[in-house]
């Protein structure tokens, strides 16, 4: 996992649940074993797994298929809490970006007559 952090961690902080959501977020379009979120994410198979089964019991993330003996998983994009999280975290966004844009000078450089 880079330095970097997400708008979600920065604003909510880097709490495994949090982690755990973010990265799936972000990476919308695959599902992922749970060794692959753990090496994706950084955090301990033991973090990880004392979290990640709140997170099925909810139903904010849910098997997709299985690859031999591996499950893998995806957020649940039909349910309700995974849908105002999506929402809350477009909503960081824009904010943010808002107030970059403000922070911005904007000079005009054209022809005069």
């Amino acid at each position: 996992m880079s330095n970097e952090k997400t708008i979600l961690v920065e604003t909510f902080g880097s709490a495994p649940v949090i982690r755990i959501i973010d990265f799936l977020i972000d990476n919308p379009l695959s599902d992922y074993s749970k060794e692959e979120m753990i090496k994706g994410i950084g955090i301990s198979k033991v973090t990880f797994y004392k979290y990640f089964p709140l997170l099925e019991e909810s139903g904010i993330v849910r098997e997709t298929r299985k690859i031999g003996k591996s499950k893998m998983y995806k957020l649940n994009e039909k349910n309700d809490v995974v849908k105002k999280l999506k929402e809350l975290v477009w909503a960081l966004g824009m904010k943010a970006m808002q107030r970059s844009v403000e922070g911005i000078e904007i000079k005009i450089v054209g022809k005069t007559k």
